[in-house]
């Protein structure tokens, strides 16, 4: 899209207060892992979204809004990995339709990788669940 530079990224971090998400990074963790990455892959970030929410079911606020940004405006999303995005089918869904639909541009992360193949949107699903 024209009016979002290929460079410019949402930086999202989420961490989950449910007990079997112990294991995940910390937020601060994330942040500084997605700092570093950034500055190696010379993305620019143009907002840090960080939310203290289980993604297991849909509504988060801060996620929510950060797509309806993208939707509007088109954009490119840069998280820890894909389960840190979504781990509900709705969610999961529309981000593989931003990205049917062209307005999300790229999914970055560090610890994980996919491309807007069909097959590279499998496998980004299977990393929802």
């Amino acid at each position: 899209m024209e009016n979002v530079s290929p460079k410019k990224f949402f930086l999202y971090a989420r961490k989950s207060t449910d007990v079997e998400d112990k294991q995940v990074l910390s937020i601060e963790a994330q942040l500084q892992e997605l700092g570093d990455y950034a500055k190696r892959e010379n993305i620019e970030i143009s907002a840090e979204i960080v939310e203290k929410q289980s993604a297991k079911i849909p509504g988060r606020p801060m996620f929510n809004k950060m797509l309806d940004d993208i939707e509007k405006l088109g954009g490119n999303i840069l998280a820890w990995h894909p389960d840190r995005l979504a781990r509900n089918s709705v969610d999961g869904g529309r981000i593989i339709y931003l990205l049917d639909t062209e307005k999300l541009a790229s999914l970055k992360f560090p610890t994980f990788w996919c491309d807007s193949t069909s097959q590279g949107k499998f496998m980004l699903n299977m990393a929802f669940g």
